[in-house]
């Protein structure tokens, strides 16, 4: 079911079941059987004897079957219907969307962490806290423990690569040119490079200590390379594919957060890489390989940012091609290709062995008009 909200959020759609079944063999405990002699007696003429008594076999004691150690439940995963909100909104009007959500269907939040550069509460991250690149936008512990009181889930969106505030800050962490300025991605600023083992620790350390705060669960966006092409950017010499680089990070990154705390992890795809490999490897998000380490995938399946078959923006004169459907005017056919990407997600990841993301669609809920 899609929602429209209003405000420039979008929805998050899941339905996911586990099926656990264990079953105990407790052995059965074996009794031990106990040997009887026949008394005997010798006659003496003389004097009688008194009659020998035989002496009773020990009872062994039987060896106690150790109680099994009881397996906790698994914890049923949360079919989220969650809103996305900025650091700032949430701050504002969290209390309008926790009455949104009891008095809806919803019952998820995502809440952004790190935005542009900046993570959105006191971090105590000494980097952080060096180069300032926090703002007390929200208290953390209390908007938890609102969204908690009211049984809301707690998704902490941390946008990655696309970090204006480090990457100005350690110029030596971001994306250059070949001329070795700093490169920017128009009026976005500027990325930190996701082959820099600073970046990646950085980032992982925010994660660990949002889950610390009591976030429900940890969500990466902008996990992938610019859209750049290699006439625009360099990233330094003998690197692994982009592929490798993100699927790597989202690996250690699941690891160690989980050494905290067993909570889901999830990344946000772009939509187009459900159907175009080659876009896919161009940022490093490789369909068949990017789900492997991680809870969930968020596919951004939005249909105005799909190619268009105007002279306008997204136009190319043709349209754009899902699942084997030619949709010339796709944000004008909402359902048909968020219907069709997910089709083709969902043959694609029954074809991959060990597949471990579960999808949860981003939704946008506005539009973009076509000329």
């Amino acid at each position: 079911m899609i929602k429209r909200i209003l405000g420039n959020t979008a929805i998050i759609i899941i339905a996911s079941m586990i099926f656990v079944s264990c079953a105990t063999n407790i052995p059965k405990e074996t009794g031990s059987e106990i040997a009887e002699t026949t008394p005997t007696s010798s006659i003496n003429t003389q004097s009688p004897l008194p009659e020998k008594t035989a002496t009773p076999t020990p009872v062994p004691t039987p060896t106690p079957t150790p109680t099994p150690t009881p397996t906790p439940e698994p914890k049923e995963p949360v079919k989220v219907k969650a809103l996305y909100l900025t650091g700032g909104i949430a701050a504002k009007n969290i209390d309008h969307y926790i009455d949104l959500a009891n008095r809806t269907e919803l019952n998820s939040l995502v809440i952004d962490i790190k935005e542009n550069g900046i993570i959105n509460y006191e971090s105590q991250i000494p980097l952080a806290q060096e180069l300032s690149l926090f703002k007390k936008v929200y208290n953390a512990k209390e908007l938890l423990k609102k969204c908690h009181d009211n049984n809301i889930y707690v998704i902490g969106r941390i946008v990655v690569f696309r970090d204006n505030g480090l990457s100005n800050k350690m110029p030596e962490y971001a994306i250059k040119k070949p001329n070795g300025n700093l490169w920017k991605e128009g009026n976005m600023g500027s990325w930190t490079n996701p082959y820099k083992k600073e970046v990646l620790d950085y980032n992982i350390e925010i994660a660990k200590e949002a889950v610390k705060l009591g976030f429900d669960e940890i969500q990466f966006d902008y996990v992938r390379f610019p859209t750049a092409s290699s006439k625009e950017v360099t990233y330094g010499e003998n690197n692994p594919s982009k592929s490798d680089a993100i699927g790597d990070f989202l690996k250690r990154a699941s690891e160690e957060i989980k050494n905290v705390k067993d909570i889901p992890i999830s990344a946000d795809i772009f939509g187009i890489v459900i159907e175009s490999d080659r876009d896919g490897k161009a940022i490093g998000q490789l369909f068949d390989e990017i789900g492997i380490n991680i809870d969930y995938i968020s596919p951004m399946i939005y249909p105005s940012h799909y190619a268009n078959a105007s002279n306008g923006m997204f136009g190319n004169g043709v349209g754009q091609a899902i699942n084997g459907v030619l949709f010339t005017a796709p944000d004008l056919e909402p359902y048909n290709v968020i219907y069709q990407a997910l089709l083709k997600a969902k043959t694609r990841i029954s074809q991959v062995p060990g597949y471990k993301a579960e999808m949860r669609p981003y939704l946008q809920d506005f539009t973009i008009k076509m000329k």
